[in-house]
């Protein structure tokens, strides 16, 4: 360790970090020490290392590529994620967004650097020089961690964890297990289940199913010689880690009251926190249920159903953006409660969290029908939409019976025959009229903005991603005819969980800052928009928390 690094005030503030065993800062950064070959969190309970021994990473690949290994006591990769990647809106936000959704899996180096407008040279180089890892080592460190998370929380098959995590071959998983855990998948098995870290509730019986479908014959998703037969979904279970506090019931809540029919399904219950949803994953349909056991747990259970294995680790990275597990909540819940006025709700309602999207194309199509009306309202258009031409799927997850249309649905012709879950819709359309205009009852402006969309989502021309940029994605939605500022703020809000939106013209904002007497009641409205985005300003850069706060108080 050179004397600049150790006068360097970011090494200082994380050396405090560790020193402290600061649990806030797992998974944020990562701390390497030279004398042991290894790397920790920030709150290993190791004795602290000397400074001139330690460097720091912002990843964990950039720890793998300097040679270090995972620490066997702390477990590094079992720890949340950074929010840094929303916050930051340089290309290294957008390319981590990318990365952990499974881009460089599904479409290699060249695919990612595409989606982000430069050369896979120069990606590669601006990565490392910012990170200490180019693409490929950040999607293998990715799915490092994907296969502990399997070999620990799950009774499969070594073989399926290695397909289900993105391994090319039984091979590349065990070199890259062993040498980032410096043990074997069958010994990390082993040292959790001796140390107490027992599978998730259900994952024998999860686990068991799935191997007794087929030990020798190919995993679910993959071709074989039964023609029509559609095999049966892989089910596994999992536990999340998430920052504490956490407003689970808040977020929940938020996602409860916008539920689709059939598409969602939630229970908020007196002691029980759950959340299910059917959704369309790279390799096929699945849904997924959340259940909190119990507040200040610092875990989420999560079971999947999917048609294919390698659609697990897409699924617990959308899963976690959609609750947004990897918030720093000390971080938004110190910087909120420095206004006094919202001080008090902050404190109410502490760790809330904003959240995201499974899907970004179904997040404008939602966006677009509740521009004008209130949420009640767009849940019965967006259900009446899902009953008449989203798919059926059938799930062991109580309350989901179809998938949320496909933007080529909601654009293609309506069907006044039974709807896709066998009820009769009773249209009465003149033939040819789309599904939007039959089944949404909006006004005629409002439709063709959405049916403008579903067109242009459905043959390409119009490309949502969480890898866009935030100001770029605000210019292409405003510039379509029917969207303005309010749907793209809350479209970036929502799909690129950009922490700091404060959507103009919001009345339901302005309702909440009126009850919390951030703004002068006796003011013209007009008035009172201008005084919340001065008082706004001071929230940065996290007023879509504030936002969330707001809302409740409304």
């Amino acid at each position: 360790m050179t004397d600049v690094e150790l006068r360097d005030p970011a090494f200082t503030e994380r050396y405090r970090a560790i020193a402290a065993r600061d649990s806030r800062f797992d998974g944020q950064f990562y701390t390497a020490v030279r004398t042991t070959g290894i790397y920790c969190r920030p709150s290993c309970p190791a004795r602290t290392p000397k400074a001139e021994n330690v460097s720091f990473y912002l990843t964990s690949a950039a720890a793998h590529e300097a040679g270090f290994r995972a620490c066997k006591r702390c477990l590094p990769e079992a720890a949340p994620g950074t929010p840094a990647w929303d916050l930051r809106r340089d290309l290294t936000g957008r390319a981590m967004r990318l990365v952990a959704d499974g881009v460089v899996d599904r479409e290699g180096v060249s695919g990612l650097a595409s989606r982000l407008g430069y050369s896979e040279r120069q990606l590669h180089r601006l990565l490392v020089g910012e990170l200490g890892a180019g693409p490929l080592a950040l999607a293998r460190a990715q799915r490092a961690q994907t296969a502990r998370a399997l070999l620990v929380g799950t009774t499969l098959r070594l073989a399926d964890v290695a397909f289900a995590a993105g391994f090319g071959s039984i091979r590349q998983f065990n070199d890259t297990v062993a040498e980032v855990f410096g043990a074997t998948p069958s010994e990390l098995r082993a040292r959790a289940r001796r140390g107490g870290r027992s599978v998730a509730a259900g994952a024998d019986e999860i686990g068991r199913s799935h191997r007794d479908r087929s030990v020798d014959g190919p995993v679910s998703g993959q071709p074989t010689d039964l023609g029509e037969h559609k095999p049966e979904p892989v089910r596994i279970s999992l536990t999340l880690p998430v920052r504490e506090p956490f407003d689970a019931r808040g977020v929940l809540e938020f996602l409860a009251v916008r539920a689709v029919d059939g598409v969602e399904s939630a229970d908020l219950g007196a002691g029980v926190l759950r959340y299910a949803r059917t959704v369309l994953l790279p390799h096929g349909p699945g849904a997924f249920e959340v259940r909190v056991p119990r507040p200040g747990s610092g875990r989420v259970d999560l079971d999947l159903e999917l048609t294919d294995l390698a659609d697990a680790p897409v699924a617990v990275a959308r899963v976690r953006r959609l609750l947004d597990l990897d918030a720093d909540p000390v971080a938004v819940d110190s910087s909120l409660a420095a206004d006094p006025v919202l001080a008090p709700s902050v404190a109410a309602v502490p760790g809330i969290r904003v959240p995201g999207t499974l899907d970004p194309a179904e997040l404008l199509v939602r966006a677009i029908v509740g521009q004008q009306i209130s949420v009640a309202a767009a849940r019965t258009h967006l259900s009446r939409l899902a009953r008449g031409v989203g798919s059926p799927y059938v799930s062991a997850f109580e309350g989901l019976t179809r998938l949320f249309p496909a933007p080529a649905q909601i654009a293609g012709p309506a069907d006044p025959a039974p709807g896709a879950d066998g009820e009769t819709n009773g249209l009465d359309v003149p033939p040819g009229t789309d599904a939007a205009s039959a089944y949404l009852r909006l006004p005629a402006r409002m439709l063709a903005t959405v049916l403008g969309a579903a067109r242009d989502l459905a043959d390409g021309s119009l490309v949502l991603s969480v890898g866009d940029d935030p100001d770029d994605l605000r210019r292409r939605l405003v510039s379509r005819p029917g969207i303005g500022p309010w749907t793209a703020g809350y479209v970036a809000l929502r799909v690129l969980g950009d922490p700091d939106v404060l959507m103009d013209g919001d009345v339901a904002l302005l309702s909440g800052a009126r009850n919390l007497g951030l703004v002068s009641a006796e003011a013209s409205r007009p008035h009172q928009f201008k005084e919340l985005a001065l008082r706004g300003a001071a929230w940065a850069p996290w007023r879509s928390y504030a936002a969330m706060h707001l809302w409740r108080s409304a």
